[in-house]
């Protein structure tokens, strides 16, 4: 059991804030048994540290294989839980990143401590072979249990906030633990008012660049000659929402991204391509309709008549679970507020 102590007499850092007038301050001291896992830890240049320090608001300095938190009890007690959530993911020989760290944070941050050391809430996790993949907000958490239990599951919000790469990871897992017998990956090809026809090419040049966000995720997560392969024999399929009619998917993982840029019938004609022991998943930013003018989404459309229904799930992302550029967060943000 960690000790509490009033703090040493000394400022706090530039970056990290005081406790809060009221709060107590305290020092606790966190041991760790491997250094080199403590290296790995505290990043390179301790960037995880300063992170901690900075969302937290408080002071944390490493002496050995000990690291010293100083500041507002709230937020030590939660920085320790952190720095030991992140340490077991290292010990079970996983990496971790700046990401992680961050989301390790803001799941300890949303959730509380209730009392019992190392204990930040669990993020939820998608396994492929390439890559364990940790939840980073509390949303995305919600999606994942989503994803696990629901046959067709709804994702709105902003960019970055990994509503499609998370879809992805999720077919994929399916894939590699045989829970499926392939993957469809379908997007409208729309875009910023253009046409296919004044692309240069053939068919697959024309709609590839419109597809490139699917192929860069399935990249990321599956070794690059089980994604060929599987294109290469139909297990693993990408194709505009066009395709997608007069189909019927089973036995399929079936992603529909940047859904907000299918017409009302678009919709309902790939919703009901939905066929047994398939699951389909549907993202889309609400906010960045291509659509011409005066003609409704079909994604908002279908959540307002769906959402409802038993085994079907929305998962409504916001600024706050934006997992890109820090500034990311705060351009949505500012756009939101000008509407």
């Amino acid at each position: 059991m960690p000790q509490l102590r009033e703090p040493a007499s000394h400022s706090v850092k530039s970056g990290a804030k005081a406790p809060q007038q009221g709060r107590k301050a305290v020092r606790i001291e966190i041991p760790f048994d491997d250094n080199r896992l403590l290296a790995d830890l505290l990043g390179e240049f301790d960037a995880h540290l300063s992170m901690i320090e900075d969302k937290l608001g408080l002071e944390a300095v490493a002496h050995g294989n000990v690291v010293v938190v100083s500041g507002g009890e709230h937020g030590c007690v939660l920085a320790k839980d952190v720095l030991e959530h992140l340490y077991d993911r290292l010990q079970k020989g996983h990496k971790i990143s700046l990401g992680d760290v961050d989301g390790a944070i803001r799941h300890a941050n949303a959730y509380g401590v209730d009392g019992k050391q190392g204990d930040v809430p669990g993020a939820g996790q998608l396994r492929t072979r390439k890559k364990l993949i940790s939840a980073r907000t509390p949303t995305q958490t919600k999606y994942i249990e989503a994803l696990l239990s629901r046959e067709m599951i709804f994702a709105t919000g902003p960019a970055g906030t990994g509503k499609t790469y998370l879809a992805v990871a999720h077919a994929a897992a399916r894939l590699e633990r045989g829970e499926t017998e392939r993957i469809i990956l379908s997007r409208p090809a729309v875009e910023a008012g253009e046409r296919l026809g004044f692309l240069p090419g053939d068919l697959k040049e024309k709609v590839d660049p419109y597809l490139r966000p699917l192929y860069d995720a399935l990249y990321d997560v599956l070794p690059a000659e089980k994604v060929e392969r599987g294109m290469e024999s139909g297990v693993i399929e990408i194709a505009p929402l066009a395709f997608m009619r007069g189909r019927t998917l089973s036995h399929a993982t079936i992603i529909l991204d940047e859904a907000q840029n299918s017409t009302s019938m678009q919709m309902k004609m790939f919703l009901t391509r939905l066929g047994e022991g398939s699951q389909m998943i549907v993202t889309g930013d609400p906010s960045q309709i291509d659509l011409p003018a005066g003609q409704m989404s079909g994604l908002s459309e279908a959540i307002g008549l769906l959402e409802k229904i038993e085994g079907i799930s929305h998962i409504p992302f916001s600024s706050a679970d934006v997992v890109r550029h820090v500034l990311v967060s705060r351009i949505v943000e500012a756009y939101d507020k000008a509407r």
